[in-house]
């Protein structure tokens, strides 16, 4: 059986003490506190550390209301929203104080207004670096430049089958569930 279904980390950090299942994403943790920046772009020679981090279980941003950790700077940001009511309130309000200009229709968020009106403008100002491809949101060119490089960054749990996007992850663990 995987450690990964176990839980089982017998690999610490000698710097913070935090476990980890296999050597190799200690390795790359240990990294965090040496400043050594390996995973570089050949292009321009950014660190890719936000990439690396679901690998390492590097989490350094942390909620000061809760405790709770989180990867990017921006989960942080959304998930400091809960506390100060902005998404409850909304979410369990119904409220949608945010309408698009084109056809009335109406949202909790700021920014989904002006995503969604590129539906009717058909503007496409996100592109893949790779072949050029355009959408119209920003996260698209990303999701879609893993067709590109092959990259799985969502892992199963229970098996580690790897998964291009979270919808076919949370697929199949809902299969594996209903089996």
């Amino acid at each position: 059986m995987q450690r990964s279904h176990t839980g089982e980390k017998p690999f610490s950090c000698s710097e913070c003490g935090k476990c980890f299942a296999y050597k190799l994403l200690l390795v790359m943790h240990h990294r965090t506190h040496t400043g050594e920046k390996p995973f570089s772009c050949s292009e321009c020679g950014k660190y890719l550390v936000k990439h690396h981090r679901p690998h390492t279980g590097e989490k350094p941003f942390s909620c000061s209301e809760c405790g709770k950790y989180f990867i990017q700077k921006t989960d942080l940001i959304k998930h400091h929203r809960t506390h100060t009511g902005e998404i409850h309130q909304r979410t369990h309000t119904g409220e949608k104080p945010f309408s698009c200009s084109e056809c009335g229709k109406c949202f909790n968020q700021k920014r989904n207004p002006d995503r969604h009106h590129r539906t009717h403008t058909g503007e496409k100002p996100f592109s893949c670096s790779e072949c050029g491809k355009c959408f119209n949101q920003k996260r698209n060119p990303d999701r879609h430049h893993r067709t590109h490089t092959g990259e799985k960054p969502f892992s199963c749990s229970e098996c580690g089958k790897c998964f291009k996007w979270k919808e076919l992850l949370v697929r199949h663990q809902s299969r594996r569930s209903h089996n």
